[in-house]
């Protein structure tokens, strides 16, 4: 039994792995043809610009993970099949029971190796990559609005014009209100460089502070500023929520929390950071479900094509529904494990469903 489990494993292995090579090649041939128009802005150039696709690579893994299982199952289990091996291994005594099981084990190395990536690869080379760029053609960080970043702090609103890759801010703007909302206080900073611990050393500061009869301004050349505002915030500027950590999105929703602002885009995305991993688990048990018992079956290349194109929906079916929470207003919990939680229960009607035959 030992030996037909590693056997299956090795193929299962060998299969998902090609297939998710073959993936990363096509998303990495569309990526550098996205990047073609950049070429030659400050110093980006070829070698820069092969740099930043191979910097995506992890998270273009961790995001078609479950699709390679599914591919690479599917493949393995039709060429066991075709050359009657899996015929063989059903006659020498595997049930379709244990076979479910090699599947299942199959399955959650893989969720393991996808949890691995999305929380610790994928948002650091994100992050890398984009750095990268954004320093090779003398960019600032994307903004939230014309007039810069906007993020409230407590009793202040924090505008920063510009970010620069290396965290450093230019132009911030701090307004100070008291608590009923009445403005007290204007300052303006030329540039801030982060000093650990919530500390920011601004840089050609100028203060207004309104009083009941007048307005008194003044200069300083510099001063501490103690924020929460943290470059480890403020890098949600570099990488999409659906990309960071669940750390990272932890910190950050409890930011939003406490300045009451909407969280639904990061807790849609945190949800379905902890649950993505189940879906390779899910698609390997489907697969199971798409391969002929017999060699003499003649529709192994529909089921293969079915199984295929399963995989696909899920994929976009995936993104579709935490589009579709965040626009109208669902719960983000189930916004992010419907179309993961179908295919898990989808998966094991499918073995029991066999299993009956």
């Amino acid at each position: 039994m030992k030996t037909v489990r590693n056997y299956m494993m090795a193929r299962f292995f060998g299969a998902t792995l090609f297939t998710l090579a073959c993936l990363l090649g096509l998303y990495g041939f569309f990526d550098i043809i996205r990047e073609v128009p950049d070429l030659g802005k400050g110093s980006y150039q070829t070698g820069t610009m092969l740099a930043y696709v191979a910097l995506q690579i992890p998270g273009h893994a961790y995001e078609l993970m479950p699709l390679a299982v599914l591919i690479g199952a599917l493949v393995a289990m039709s060429q066991l099949s075709g050359s009657a091996e899996y015929t063989a291994i059903r006659t020498f005594g595997v049930s379709l029971g244990q076979i479910a099981r090699f599947k299942l084990i199959f399955g959650l190395i893989m969720a393991l190796s996808a949890l691995a990536l999305g929380e610790f690869i994928s948002p650091q080379s994100e992050q890398m990559a984009e750095r990268l760029k954004l320093q090779s053609t003398r960019s600032l960080i994307a903004q939230e609005f014309r007039s810069g970043l906007w993020v409230k702090d407590d009793n202040n609103m924090i505008n920063v014009r510009e970010m620069l890759p290396d965290n450093t801010l230019l132009g911030i703007r701090i307004y100070s209100y008291d608590d009923e909302y009445r403005l007290i206080r204007s300052e303006f900073a030329e540039r801030a460089t982060y000093r650990g611990e919530g500390n920011w050393q601004l840089e050609g500061v100028r203060s207004s502070t309104l009083h009941a009869d007048h307005v008194s301004t003044s200069r300083q050349p510099g001063r501490q500023w103690q924020s929460v505002l943290q470059p480890d915030i403020l890098s949600v500027l570099l990488v999409v929520p659906e990309q960071m950590s669940a750390l990272d999105l932890l910190t950050y929703i409890e930011h939003l929390q406490n300045n009451h602002q909407k969280t639904q885009r990061y807790e849609i995305a945190l949800w379905s950071k902890l649950f993505y991993p189940l879906a390779c688990i899910s698609m390997a048990l489907v697969a199971l479900a798409f391969t002929p018992a017999q060699r003499r079956q003649n529709d192994l290349g529909v089921k293969l094509f079915t199984g295929i194109s399963l995989g696909i929906a899920f994929h976009f079916c995936n993104r579709l529904f935490g589009h579709l929470g965040l626009l109208y207003d669902w719960n983000p919990l189930l916004s992010a494990t419907i179309p993961t939680t179908l295919f898990l229960i989808a998966g094991g009607w499918a073995i029991l469903r066999l299993e009956k035959r």
